[in-house]
């Protein structure tokens, strides 16, 4: 059986804003990473920049790609072990991302990452990811609610705002 990540969140959102969230630039930098690049077209660049003072290939989810997509339904991108993790890191797994309107302003996003190796390195990297992705998660609500994240002082699950 193979390995996966897969969270349910309800987005206190509705549809088209959780949608422009992941699919813009604008969105993506309000809770998902300080900076982003977003081509909305299969084939397009879908980058999170996270640390910003180390140098081009070691800054985040670079060199990654849009795979699929139906607009406020679903999103799929590639994505990449963080630089730490060099033997995985050019290696390129998966994450798909559904959405259901609950109501008006409430959105379920099922998010589902697959595609992961085994041993060393790759269960270093789910590992990192099982955690990551519930603080993505966790910013993706709380932008919501609160505004876009503070990159200088982000928010930190878990602990006082």
């Amino acid at each position: 059986m193979q390995r996966k990540i897969e969270y349910e969140t309800e987005v206190p959102a509705s549809i088209d804003k959780v949608w422009e969230l992941w699919t813009t630039e604008s969105g993506a930098t309000s809770f998902f990473a300080p900076k982003a690049t977003v081509e909305l077209a299969i084939g397009g660049r879908y980058e999170m920049l996270f640390d910003l003072d180390m140098p081009p290939g070691l800054q985040g989810g670079e060199g990654l790609k849009i795979l699929s997509y139906l607009p406020q339904e679903m999103l799929s991108f590639e994505w990449n072990a963080p630089p730490h993790l060099p033997t995985v890191r050019d290696e390129k797994t998966w994450v798909v991302i559904l959405f259901q309107e609950q109501s008006a302003e409430s959105t379920l996003l099922k998010f589902t990452h697959l595609g992961w190796g085994s041993g060393g390195e790759w269960d270093q990297a789910y590992d990192y990811f099982v955690r990551a992705w519930q603080v993505v998660l966790a910013r993706l609500v709380y932008s919501t609610t609160n505004g876009p994240i503070d990159w200088d002082n982000p928010y930190r699950p878990g602990s006082e705002d």
